[in-house]
């Protein structure tokens, strides 16, 4: 299977970093019947921690976000990449990103059953359109 790549848009919501708080954010995405395509989370320190979301439907997010009082960094974009695992599915893309002088700021990826994976990467806001030539999206 050959990988596709698209741009995407994602929001981070900075919450406390303490047990149930992700449960309880994306309790209410959920409720709101919010799909999501991607989820990192992470401590960033001071108690707080970054839940990073890749929703199916951006709109549907923003509606949610507002009902439930969710503060959120506002629309930004990234790459979501999948495709067929194989060895070096990431060090391909990455390199690839490296050629162009662009830097991963930051990237996810995960194998699913039926041999497939998917990968997310987070570039610098101006380096968005030359990261799109870059990987082919």
């Amino acid at each position: 299977m050959a990988d596709k790549i698209r741009r995407v848009d994602y929001f981070y919501l900075e919450v406390e970093d303490r047990p149930g708080e992700g449960a309880r954010v994306l309790g209410k995405l959920k409720d709101a019947r919010v799909n999501l395509l991607s989820l990192t989370a992470f401590p960033t320190g001071g108690g707080r921690a970054q839940l990073t979301v890749v929703p199916e439907n951006p709109d549907a997010f923003l509606a949610a976000a507002k009902n439930a009082r969710l503060a959120h960094s506002g629309r930004k974009e990234c790459f979501l990449i999948h495709g067929g695992d194989h060895v070096g599915a990431a060090c391909d893309l990455l390199k690839r990103l490296a050629e162009s002088n662009i830097n991963c700021v930051a990237s996810n990826g995960c194998v699913a059953t039926g041999g497939g994976y998917g990968f997310v990467v987070f570039v610098k806001p101006g380096d968005l359109a030359a990261a799109a030539k870059a990987l082919g999206a």
